[in-house]
Parts: C-alpha cells; structure tokens; sequence
C-alpha cells in the first residue's frame, strides 16, 4: 500500500495539471497512525530532493487540517477526542505513552494499574521461595515439597504488611521507646542483679511441677512457645490449665491478668470446658478474634502476664497474601508474636496443629522461629499422655511430661511404669515368656513388659509387635549359634504391651530371656529385670546411664537386675537397698542363673 501512495505521488509530482490538486488529498489520514507517519516521512524526503516543491507543500497545510478535522467528524468524534489526544503534551508534541489501534496500549483502560499476581513456589520444610518449580528444593534438597500460592502485587504502589512491621506498630504505642536507648549490652550487665530462680513463672502443684521439668524450670518471660499434637489430645485442655494457674499469681501474692485467644470457639464454648474442669480464675481473661492486629489492639489495656493463641493457624493479618493457615499467613502472624513477645516481655503460647505425619503444620520455618516446641503424644484408645520437647532454648530436650486425661482434665502419673507393666501372674506356668525392659525415653525411665511366645509346628514363622524386626532376627540368630537353643522348627512370636514401639538396645537381653522362658516352659521369678546389649558373640555390653535405670529398678521394689558383667564396677559404689545386681557376661550364664530350680 505504501509503494502504490508512493507511485501515485511521483506520478502527479511530474505531471501536474492546470489546477493542481494539494498533497494533502494524497495523504488522508490513515487506520494506522504509524503507518501514516511512515508515508509522511516519504513525502518529507521528496521535498527536501526538489526545493521547488517547498511552496505547493507550505500552500496546502490548510486543506490538510480541513481533511483532518473532516475525518474526525466522519468518525463519529470530535476534535482532540481521538485516542491520540489524550498522548499529546500541550505544544502538540506526542509522548512516547501512545495508544495504537488493534494493539498495545489503550489509554481507555484507565490510568491507574490493576494488580497483578505472581507466581511463587516455597518449601513447606525450610522455607526456601523461588520463582519456578523444582523437583527439590535447593536449599535443603528435600523432595516433592515446593508448594505453589499466588502473592498479589497492588498497582497502586502499597507495600506488603510484614509481621515485624505490625507487632512494631503496636509495641510502639504501647510502651514508646527512644531509639538511643536501644545499644548492645554486655553479658555480665545483663546477668547482674537477675536471679534465675525467680526469673522464670513458676507453676506449681503436681501438674505445674511436671510442666515446669519439661520446659526446663519453668516459663520464660518474653519466650514463644508451640504446642502440637494430633486433633483431640488435649492441647487446648493443657494450656486452659496452664492459664489458670498462672493467672492465680502465687508466686506474685495476687492474680495476674492472663488472656486466652480462641480462633476456634467461642467464649461461651471455652467458658464451658472451664467449668467442666473446675477452673474459676477470677483474672483469667477470654477473647475470641482471628485477627492479630486486633488482639494485640484489645489485650493492651490488661497488659496480661502471658498470651495464648488457639490455634496459629486460624489466625490473620490484613494485607498478607493468603487465608488463614497458608504458609505466608502462618510465617507472619508468627513474627509479628515473637516481635511482640520480645518487647514486651510477656510470653505467648501457641497451639499448632499437625500433619498426618505428625509434623506440625505449616512451613517447617515455623518451628525455627519459636523459642520451645512441644508435642503431646497419645493413644487413640488410651487416657495416658505424654508431653515431650523436641526444642527448647531455655532448657533440655530429654525431658517427658506423662499424664492421664481424666475428667478434671490432665493429671500427672507419679509412677509411670505402672501403666506400662501387666498384672503380676509369673506364678503361673501359662505365663511363661515374660520379661522385664528397663529403657528411657529422654530423661524419663519406665519398665516394659515383653511377652514371648513360641510354637512349634506353626505355619507362621514369625510375627512382631512393637519390636524391630530385624533386631528380633538378631536376637533369635544370637539364641540359636551362641546359646544352643534349637529354634528353628519354632514360631516366634513377640510384643511389647501397651503398645510401646521399643527402639534403643537396652531392651535386648529381655527380649531374649522372654524367649528362653517361653521355649522352655519355664516363668521368670517375680522381681527381676534386665538391662543389657547383646552381641553378635552372644555377650552381653553396657548401655548408656545404666546407674540411673539400676536406681528406678530399686524404687520399684524389685528384688534382682541383671546387667552386663562390665557395669558391676560401675554400680559398686551405688546403694540399691536390698536389691541384688547380678552380672553376667553372656547368654549362658543369664539362662544357668535365673532358668534353674
């Protein structure tokens, strides 16, 4: 089209008529603006080429300008309403904003920009973002766990709301600090004149004493603690009691202000688990909201001795992309309690609720940025739980917590091996197979009961319950070479009661006087356990603070332990009451000493 508009040009260029036409008949405006500039600039090179031209291009401005506003009307607009007035600037000079027809940018759409959203990838375990999607993660290379959300970019220019950043806010209007004071202290300025005894919240009773053994001494003030565990194991059962005993405030000589946030039920719901487990606190403080800013709002005027959260994930912050519970949500609500807590010195629990496989949920960063992290543990079809500690910064992990739901709600098992042992039949022949464990589980020693069975002509060879089962092939292996015990034509059957999963060494040598018993029909006296690593020799090896298990054997009242040849010097200088510490050096000597007459 171009060539043809430039042909026709040429052609009435050198051949003009007795009443010339005007150029600007030859140039009418076109569809296509850049089009039109294009064949605009041809006829500025023309001329340029012949200076005669310059005075019939110079005669014809007006007629093009007529042209122009006759194309505007035919259009159906008017003068300086087409799509490239609003590019001009006021001397008639075009931006280089333009909006074309049939393309590229239309200035029809408004001036403000709409928002857009950007696609990320984090991992659930580390927390590692990256733009597109890997197989791993490159950070901590786990596999299969970069997770995919949408983060909105507002068009208008507003930032995103951070956690820090709102717990900043309202710190700042609770307790205003200069900047100057802020400055790094010294180890010995900070420690002078702070007891560590009284510096921690103290809980008391029986209860209290067993939470306060797990964290380490007791709460820390300004510290965020997480507590997990599977739906209806009690976590909201144990931080209501906690609650209730810190508000009481005997430590202080008064009650102290303690608020309890629910994102799950309602103040009446919560009232009524309080009655059921006879809690009165007068200065225990309910509160349902899902919304952070506004319960860090609504607790300032209370200034509370301690927070809680039920649960992190059903609750928010405005501005954060995401609902409640997803991975940016739970980070930054997070933040903003540890900023909080830091500040003011007041500490926050928070329920956290947990995966099918245990794990809490939620970005694995989560359990980074809190101070402790405990799991209640439970049987589905038991009362007894346990509260473990997989983190704490205050204090040591090897702590356990065993308690029983009852329905005044959690108490404290003083004996916990009592739940873990059978009742007492080794009189009876029937009861042959049955041996004492002694293992520990943290800083905690308990007593296991394992059951032993063997059958001969069995068409199942061999079957374990709570029992490795490359370890019981060990032992059996051990019984058969090393002890002479012919149990090969024999179906094994093993477990442990109450449903215990045993996992370190020292239950070894039970496991083998079980089968001994159960194979030679013979009941293992009343009062007697064992504690010992077997060998592929057959010999019996020392397992880690046999002292301290010896020590839990002999307030249980038992009357014999035997262990491993090695430790009797160990032991030597240890009282035990009347119990007798029998070592032996292999699993000969264990069956000539306890399967005789």
């Amino acid at each position: 089209m171009r060539a043809l508009r430039t042909l026709c040009t040429h052609k009435r260029l050198l051949h003009p008529t007795s009443n010339p036409a005007s150029l600007a008949s030859f140039f009418k405006p076109l569809q296509n603006p850049r089009f039109h500039r294009g064949v605009h600039s041809t006829n500025h090179r023309l001329l340029s080429q012949d200076p005669s031209l310059a005075a019939l291009s110079s005669g014809s401005e007006s007629e093009t300008s007529d042209t122009a506003a006759r194309w505007v009307r035919s259009s159906g607009g008017e003068a300086g309403s087409g799509p490239e007035s609003g590019a001009r600037s006021g001397n008639g000079e075009i931006s280089e904003e333009r909006s074309y027809f049939g393309g590229g940018r239309s200035s029809y759409a408004g001036s403000g920009k709409k928002g857009k959203k950007k696609g990320c990838w984090v991992c659930s375990d580390c927390g590692y973002t990256d733009g597109q999607w890997w197989g791993s993660c490159r950070s901590c290379r786990s596999a299969g766990t970069m997770k995919q959300f949408a983060v909105e970019e507002n068009g208008g220019g507003s930032e995103k709301v951070r956690g820090f950043e709102v717990s900043e806010n309202v710190v700042r209007s609770w307790m205003p600090q200069r900047a100057g004071e802020v400055r790094p202290l010294r180890l010995t300025d900070v420690n002078r004149g702070l007891n560590q005894l009284e510096w921690r919240i103290p809980l008391y009773g029986p209860f209290g004493e067993e939470v306060s053994r797990v964290l380490g001494g007791g709460l820390v003030p300004g510290s965020l603690i997480l507590v997990g565990g599977d739906p209806g194991v009690g976590k909201s059962t144990l931080l209501l009691q906690m609650a209730a005993m810190i508000a009481e405030g005997r430590d202080l000589g008064r009650s102290a202000p303690v608020v309890y946030v629910s994102g799950e039920e309602s103040v009446e719901q919560i009232g009524s688990r309080a009655d059921r487990l006879s809690i009165g606190t007068e200065e225990l403080y309910l509160y349902s909201s899902t919304d952070i800013e506004d319960i860090l709002e609504k607790i300032q005027v209370l200034s509370p001795r301690a927070l809680i959260i039920d649960s992190i994930q059903t609750v928010y912050l405005k501005g954060v992309a995401g609902s409640a519970g997803g991975l940016s949500q739970v980070k930054e609500c997070t933040s903003a309690l540890l900023r909080f807590a830091k500040k003011t010195n007041i500490p926050v629990l928070l329920i956290g609720h947990v995966t099918k496989s245990g794990e809490i949920a939620g970005p694995r960063v989560l359990e980074h940025i809190v101070d402790v992290v405990l799991y209640l543990e439970g049987e589905k079809h038991s009362t007894h739980r346990l509260l473990r500690s997989v983190k704490n910064r205050f204090g040591s992990t090897d702590e356990l917590g065993v308690f029983e739901m009852s329905q005044l709600g959690l108490e404290v098992v003083l004996n916990p091996s009592e739940i873990l042992l059978s009742e007492d039949h080794s009189e009876s022949e029937v009861m042959a197979g049955l041996a004492v464990a002694v293992v520990m589980d943290g800083s905690r020693t308990f007593l296991l009961e394992i059951q032993a069975l063997c059958l001969s002509s069995s068409t199942v060879s061999r079957q374990v319950n709570g029992i490795q089962g490359s370890r019981a092939d060990m032992i059996i292996s051990v019984l058969v070479k090393q002890a002479g015990l012919k149990l090969q034509e024999n179906a094994i059957f093993l477990n442990v009661v109450s449903g215990v999963t045993l996992t370190e060494t020292s239950g070894d040598l039970a496991i083998a006087a079980a089968i001994c018993s159960s194979f030679l029909e013979f009941p293992i006296p009343s009062g007697v356990a064992f504690i010992g690593e077997i060998g592929l020799g057959g010999e019996l090896r020392v397992v880690p603070r046999i002292e301290k298990r010896v020590h839990t054997v002999a307030k249980l009242g038992y009357k014999m332990c035997i262990v491993p040849r090695s430790a009797e010097k160990a032991l030597a200088s240890s009282s035990f009451g009347d119990m007798v510490i029998l070592g032996c050096r292999n699993l000969k000597e264990v069956i000539n000493t306890v399967f005789t007459t």
